[in-house]
């Protein structure tokens, strides 16, 4: 499956913004999706995930409350809504797609879409 991302830009601190990771070349229904973002300078860092039915969601621990990630099976869209954004939050953020919910291998990799959280 190919991976696309999109919905990123400049925000101001406090903001609002939300990705898309549209799948093309096979149905989103078969995957388990994340979000991984890498800042400058750091090394990449998975933000979240989410099982195929949506029933299980992961959170790292600086975004929870704050991110949340849903997912559209019937648009091949995966979503990653981010709301009182913070200057650390600039990152390239990517979407990634896996087979197996166990496992820690993405198949798949969208090409990342720049956020950055003005101060």
């Amino acid at each position: 499956v190919q991976l696309q991302a999109s919905g990123g830009g400049l925000v101001q601190t406090g903001g609002s913004r939300t990705l898309s990771c549209v799948a093309s070349g096979g149905a989103l229904r078969n995957y388990h999706m994340a979000w991984f973002r890498q800042a400058p300078g750091k090394e990449r860092e998975q933000i979240g995930r989410i099982s195929r039915s949506s029933a299980a969601t992961y959170y790292l621990d600086s975004v929870k409350g704050r991110f949340t990630i849903s997912r559209d099976n019937a648009q091949n869209t995966v979503y990653l809504q981010m709301n009182s954004l913070k200057p650390e939050d600039t990152a390239v953020y990517y979407c990634a797609a896996k087979t197996v919910l166990s496992s820690e291998y993405y198949s798949s990799w969208g090409q990342g879409t720049l956020v950055t959280v003005s101060s």
